[in-house]
């Protein structure tokens, strides 16, 4: 049964479950979702005729009763176990169990941290391009995630530069701290393609009070 433990504006969730657990709901959750990422990217560029789209929602429209049968309350939350591995599944960002997700798979460097992915046509803005708005959401938690290196941090302020546009496909973002001072932290990153950077952005990030001498959770994608 989790439990609730209450930070300075949220409710975390704790999971008193193993590591082992933790993969094995991993590897139950995580091939479904990407097969409903597979399906998003289908319907925006599928071009069959009317009745086959009517049959696939007639389809479609099943199968999320079956899996409305039995539902939390409410979005997933914020979980971790007591090994502070964190479980944010149902992340816009790094979600497991989230199909809105890319998801990005988060790897803590020397200098910081970084990710490769690919954005596909569901995050299209301009023709071709990522939606600067995406690319927004994905720098945020990029730069507050190299900021939360000692305990979670949030956003305070962020400044997007984009300094041409982001093709679709392969990218790869990047993050790191310039400066911290008490609470306060400084990030910087950026996200490129093949060419080079694309977007950059700075932002800076507080450490809630609450979360001074709480151990730092491990947050992981799928």
């Amino acid at each position: 049964m989790p439990h609730l433990l209450m930070g300075s504006h949220m409710q975390f969730i704790l999971e008193d479950i193993t590591e082992a657990e933790v993969e094995r709901r991993r590897g139950v959750y995580a091939p479904l979702t990407d097969t409903v990422r597979d399906l998003v990217d289908a319907v925006i560029r599928t071009e069959v005729g009317e009745d086959a789209l009517a049959d696939a929602q007639r389809r479609i429209a099943e199968i999320v009763a079956d899996l409305r049968t039995e539902q939390m309350d409410g979005p997933y939350g914020v979980r971790h176990t007591r090994e502070n591995t964190g479980m944010a599944w149902g992340n816009a960002v790094i979600g497991v169990r989230n199909a809105i997700a890319p998801p990005l798979n988060v790897e803590h460097v020397d200098d910081g941290v970084r990710c490769e992915f690919t954005l596909g046509a569901a995050y299209e803005g301009p023709p071709g391009c990522v939606h600067g708005g995406v690319c927004a959401m994905l720098l945020d938690h990029l730069l507050g995630n190299a900021a939360s290196y000692e305990s979670a941090c949030y956003t305070g302020t962020i400044t997007i530069r984009y300094l041409r546009p982001t093709r679709l496909g392969a990218l790869t973002a990047r993050a790191w701290v310039t400066e911290e001072t008490g609470r306060k932290r400084i990030a910087r990153g950026t996200i490129s393609d093949a060419e080079g950077v694309t977007c950059e952005a700075e932002g800076v990030f507080i450490v809630p009070r609450s979360a001074v001498d709480t151990p730092r959770v491990r947050w992981s994608a799928g």
